[in-house]
């Protein structure tokens, strides 16, 4: 097989949860997103939350033909025959006003629960409701997302840079998040806000988004998966035919079949 060949290749999952997209945004990374939905199709596809940033939207209209192209692969799936199950998070929360309804075989769900091939009951949530910010202090919310969103900003052009350089993608707001103090202790504080959600409804684990951190583990007996973003680490989280959970990291995938074709 050649490399363009393998490049090709369309892989078929059971399961496949993807988050925190934010089509309207200049952070989005449309193009990967698209690339990975033409080559991997599933039997149930989740989208958890944040798919459109409805609070950028509404401050400034951006809205390019890849984001337009992003929202017609999804129903283009759903036509044939891939259960598409929408989960909205707190920037496309203007959604949740449907929840229970379908649209065009789209369906709008609050949460739900998922059970794997193996028998696993995983709880699938956006998870901002887990976020003391997000739910009580809505200013600062706002205030923090016109931050990150100047920090994908100045992590578009740095990343140009490297791209005519030769050099893989590189997220400035993932490391920025590893490096700050407090940005750490939130996110261990949420993860394990979410799996105690977890525990209590009696299941074996959630799938969730919101703090774009892609992980998949175990804690304190309660599987912890999230699914990562389309802006930053390009993840998404899928379920083979046998169960097995596996993310994937998609811009470095992308990366390495680049230079393969080379």
């Amino acid at each position: 097989m050649t490399p363009v060949q393998k490049r090709e290749a369309r892989t078929y999952y059971r399961t496949i949860w993807i988050s925190d997209v934010h089509l309207g945004t200049r952070g989005c990374k449309a193009e990967y997103l698209l690339d990975f939905l033409r080559h991997t199709d599933s039997d149930s596809l989740y989208l958890v939350g944040d798919i459109v940033d409805g609070w950028r939207l509404r401050k400034s209209w951006f809205w390019p033909q890849s984001h337009n192209d992003v929202v017609q692969k999804l129903l283009r799936k759903a036509r044939k025959g891939t259960r598409l199950i929408y989960v909205p998070g707190n920037h496309d929360e203007f959604l949740r006003e449907y929840t229970g309804r379908h649209f065009g075989g789209l369906e709008v769900v609050q949460d739900i629960i998922h059970v794997t091939a193996d028998g696993k009951r995983l709880l699938v949530i956006h998870g901002d409701a887990f976020d003391g910010v997000v739910k009580y202090a809505r200013w600062l919310a706002l205030l923090g997302d016109w931050a990150y969103t100047l920090a994908l900003a100045t992590n578009h052009w740095y990343n140009l840079a490297r791209r005519r350089l030769g050099f893989p993608y590189w997220s400035l707001s993932a490391f920025l998040k590893e490096k700050v103090k407090n940005a750490v202790k939130f996110i261990d504080n949420y993860e394990d806000a979410v799996t105690a959600e977890a525990r209590r409804r009696g299941v074996d684990g959630v799938v969730c988004g919101h703090i774009h951190k892609a992980q998949l583990r175990e804690m304190n007996g309660i599987i912890y998966c999230n699914d990562g973003d389309w802006v930053e680490s390009c993840t998404a989280l899928v379920e083979h035919m046998d169960g097995r959970l596996e993310l994937l990291h998609w811009a470095e995938k992308r990366a390495l079949s680049m230079l393969e074709a080379a």
